[in-house]
């Protein structure tokens, strides 16, 4: 399931509304800050992985 161009600026629209445009940087900050968290640790776990099966080896 993917989006399109139309249902980003759908969602981005509602958040606007939602929020105001006072309150929108503050949480694309904060999301942006989620996503990266999120691939650093899932980073971390390939990491753990590739290391464990090395050493299997």
């Amino acid at each position: 399931m993917s989006f399109g161009p139309w249902e980003i600026f759908i969602v981005l629209l509602i958040v606007l509304l939602l929020f105001g445009g006072k309150k929108l940087p503050e949480i694309a900050k904060g999301l942006g800050k989620g996503i990266q968290e999120f691939k650093k640790a899932g980073k971390e776990v390939t990491d753990e992985i590739n290391k464990t099966t090395e050493e299997d080896k």
